[in-house]
Order: C-alpha cells, then sequence, then structure tokens
C-alpha cells in the first residue's frame, strides 16, 4: 500500500545537509583537498546521492550516467530480480573502486523492494526505470518520501495516475524531469523554438509515428494475448514485478527481451502502453512543445473511419492538426503534405508543415530536413546532423540544486504520456472524442471516461 506521510515527516536532515554545515576550516585539518573540492572536483558534502529503481537495458543506461557524473553518489540500487541488482552494485561499486586509490569500495547497498530506498533519509533523489505500470505509484511514494525523481516516460499508463503523480510532486515540492531527452538536445530545441516562434508562419498540421503490435492481430493499442504460465526464475520477485497491476503468471516476454527490444512487457495493457512507450511519448513531447501546447492537449480525437482523415488526428483548439502515421511514407502517399522527393526517416519527433515550408524533427535517422532552405539559416542551424549529445540529466540535477522546473517537468511528461493514452482511448471506441484539456475529462461521454482510470489490485494504491 503507497501510504503518503506528513509534510513533517519528509523534513529530515539527509547526509547532504549535514556535512554541508561542517565548516570547512575544521574540515581542512584532516580532510584530503580533493575531498574538500579543493583541486576541481566535487565535495562528498555537495554531491546528489541517488538511488536507482530499476536496471534492465535503459537502467543500466542511467546507471552508467550516473556513475560517470562526478557531481552524483549512487548509494544503492534496486531490483526485483535478483540477477539484475547484483550487476547493479557490481558495477557501481567497480566504477567508485577504480577511482580510489585503495582500489576497492564497498558503499551501494542492493534492495528487493523499491521502499527500503525510499525510507534511507541519505539519498535525496531516485532514478525510476521500471516497467510501466510502476512509474507513477513509485513516484508518487518517492515524492511523499521527500526525494526528488527522474522518471522513465510514459510516466503513466492511465490518465488519471498521471495527474495523480503530479499532484504528489507538486504537494511535497519534489523536482521531477521526465525521461524524453530528445527534448534537450540542442538542434532538436533549435527546430522546436523555430516552429513555436512562427518561423514556418502557422502550422497547419504536424505528423508522428504510431505503431501497431503486429504480431498480437495488428491491434493499434496495448492487448492482454493470453501467454502460457512458466516456471518463475530463480531470484525473480514475481509478486512485486506486478504490484498494483492485475495478477498474471509469468511469461518471460513480459520480463526477457535483449536490446533492441529494451521494453518487452510493453505490449500488454496491464504492464505498459506500446506506441507510448516504444516512442510516442518522445515525439508526443518534442511537438506539443514546438506547438507551444505541451501543459494543455487537444480538443478532439479523431480516429480514422470516424472522420474526415486516414488516420486518428488530434484538433488543437487553434485549428491545428496532428496526424498519427504507421511510416513516414502516408505523409506522402495519403497526406501530399511534403514533396515525394522529401527524405523522411528516423522517430522521436515529427514532421511540421506551415504556411512558409516544413521542417522534420526527427531523431536516429539523418539529418534535419525541410524546405525551403532559407528557413535552416533563418534558426542559425548550420549543423543538421542530430547527435546523442545532450544535458538532460543535468539540467535535472542543476535543478535538483536550484529548485527550479526541469525541461520536461511532471506536468509536461503527464501530458505527453495523456496524449498517448487519448489515441489508444479513440483507438478502442473508433468514434470521435471531444477532450476538455483543462478539466481533463471528455465531454457528455461517461464510456470514454471510464478509460481514464482502472483498478489497481488490492493493497496498492496512489
Amino acid at each position: 500500500m503507497i501510504d503518503i506521510p506528513s509534510v513533517a515527516q519528509v523534513q529530515r536532515i539527509t547526509r547532504r545537509a549535514f556535512l554541508g554545515a561542517m565548516t570547512a576550516a575544521s574540515a581542512s585539518h584532516f580532510v584530503p583537498a580533493s575531498a574538500r573540492g579543493a583541486d576541481g572536483a566535487v565535495a562528498p558534502s555537495n554531491r546528489i546521492t541517488l538511488g536507482l529503481i530499476g536496471h534492465g537495458v535503459m537502467g543500466a543506461g542511467h546507471l552508467a550516467h550516473a556513475v560517470g557524473t562526478s557531481a552524483v553518489q549512487v548509494l544503492a540500487v534496486c531490483d526485483v530480480d535478483r540477477s539484475r541488482r547484483e550487476e547493479a552494485q557490481r558495477r557501481v561499486e567497480a566504477a567508485y573502486a577504480a577511482a580510489r586509490t585503495s582500489g576497492t569500495y564497498s558503499g551501494c547497498a542492493a534492495y528487493n523492494d523499491y521502499r527500503e530506498i525510499l525510507t534511507r533519509p541519505d539519498i535525496d533523489a531516485v532514478i525510476i526505470v521500471t516497467p510501466d505500470h510502476w512509474h507513477a505509484p513509485i513516484a508518487a511514494e518517492a515524492a511523499a518520501a521527500g526525494k526528488d525523481i527522474y522518471c522513465e516516460k510514459p510516466v503513466s499508463i492511465t490518465i488519471e495516475e498521471g495527474r495523480k503523480m503530479v499532484s504528489a510532486v507538486r504537494r511535497y515540492g519534489r523536482v521531477f524531469q521526465t525521461g524524453s531527452q530528445y527534448r534537450s538536445n540542442q538542434t532538436i530545441r533549435r527546430v522546436c523554438d523555430f516552429v513555436r516562434a512562427g518561423g514556418l508562419g502557422k502550422v497547419k498540421a504536424a505528423f508522428a509515428l504510431w505503431s501497431r503490435i503486429h504480431e498480437f492481430g495488428g491491434a493499434p493499442f496495448p492487448v492482454d494475448p493470453p501467454l502460457p504460465a512458466e516456471p518463475i526464475p530463480d531470484g525473480l520477485d514475481w509478486e512485486l514485478w506486478l504490484g498494483p497491476a492485475p495478477w498474471h503468471p509469468y511469461n518471460r516476454r513480459y520480463h526477457v527481451n535483449p536490446p533492441p527490444g529494451v521494453v518487452p512487457w510493453a505490449f500488454c495493457e496491464d504492464f505498459g502502453a506500446a506506441s507510448v512507450t516504444w516512442h510516442h511519448s518522445h515525439s508526443a513531447d518534442v511537438i506539443q512543445y514546438a506547438l507551444g501546447v505541451e501543459t494543455s492537449g487537444p480538443t478532439e480525437i479523431i480516429p480514422p473511419g470516424a472522420g474526415p482523415f486516414p488516420t486518428l488526428t488530434y484538433r488543437y483548439a487553434n485549428g491545428t492538426l496532428l496526424h498519427l502515421v504507421e511510416h513516414w511514407g502516408l505523409v506522402k502517399e495519403l497526406y501530399s503534405a511534403v514533396p515525394q522527393s522529401a527524405r523522411l526517416a528516423g522517430s522521436f519527433g515529427g514532421i511540421f508543415v506551415g504556411e512558409r515550408g516544413w521542417v522534420t524533427s526527427m531523431t536516429t535517422g539523418g539529418p534535419i530536413e525541410g524546405e525551403p532552405e532559407t528557413i535552416f539559416e533563418e534558426m542559425g542551424l548550420r549543423e543538421r546532423e542530430i547527435t546523442g549529445a545532450n544535458n538532460h540529466h543535468a539540467n535535472w540535477l542543476d535543478c535538483i540544486r536550484t529548485r527550479a522546473l526541469p525541461s520536461s517537468n511532471e506536468e509536461i511528461g503527464h501530458r505527453a504520456a495523456s496524449l498517448g493514452h487519448l489515441a489508444t482511448i479513440g483507438f478502442r471506441l473508433g468514434r470521435a472524442l471531444r477532450w476538455n484539456p483543462n478539466r481533463e475529462e471528455f465531454d457528455n461521454d461517461p464510456e470514454a471516461n471510464r478509460l481514464l482510470s482502472r483498478a489497481m489490485r488490492e493493497s496498492w494504491r496512489i
């Protein structure tokens, strides 16, 4: 059960605050200069202490970044799979040992239950890299425990639980960053800022990818296929893996899937959000940022066959349309929105078509494309190649120190996830829906509104 403690309970003295109160004068008598930060290193008293929750493929990437950041100290790791948490602990201690003159280090705890990390007053923040069904519950509980939060996307599997998570983060004054790293890529930001400032004139249409689950009948939304029960691997706490989700027998397809399939559970509606998990939440964040609606949302959701558009389409209050397509060729074939000669490739972004031309914001597929060529001069984009470099983690860490809002804060993360959840509801019902982004409910549609939330298993709640 997720019980929310009082504000008084979270106003505790942390290790960082206590050490920070020690005077440099007294410390200088017995602490090496490197430990005090005198040689340019970050003093231990100024490091942000972290706990990692979830050590799958994505979690391993976050852990590598954390142990390689001098401003951070990883004090604990958690995973319900014993082999994964022991590997995470080994990686942390090996990395820190390599940087010590003694060549040894044993200061990273390993937990099966994430709640043990949250009870530690010496941990400032957590990175949540679990299956989707755990994102909002753990984030809300972490906020109540006084931890700042980095949470992988999408931040929820329903719109209601996403809103509850946002409320918890705000109630306890925590710093929250969603893992939409492409928003922090400087080339992508330059494109989005250009579109947002009216560089294309009025944006008539935008396009984003939406994939289907072809192995399970081509459904455009997460499904619940009957998978046979298999023996639970030794060392896996399957009951805690399920947590608030409905009970399922263990099957390796939920848990084991080497790269590039980094989220094996996402096809199942009880654990993930399919296309929303795979790429759409990245696209939604970047697109809604460029359109200036990242803390709002559309007013209509129009599935194919329920209106004039051949693919599911969102309409925003200003009339801008956002079309979902299974592949970029449909932008030419169905919508004739860009020239046939246009090179469209990549994912995690979109295409913007305005009065003055068009431009892409995709990554993983080559350079930014668009027309006319003069728009790139106007936006000062001399280098159109997309690299993986971004300051997303750094932005979060800076905001922990300053208490400012990160670039993909809790509201932005919630609205990006919500955009995908709205598409899923539209596909399920197969009819046009009117959405009120302020009240976060459908107009006069009880059936659609029931899909905004779902029950959790007994003893779990946000």
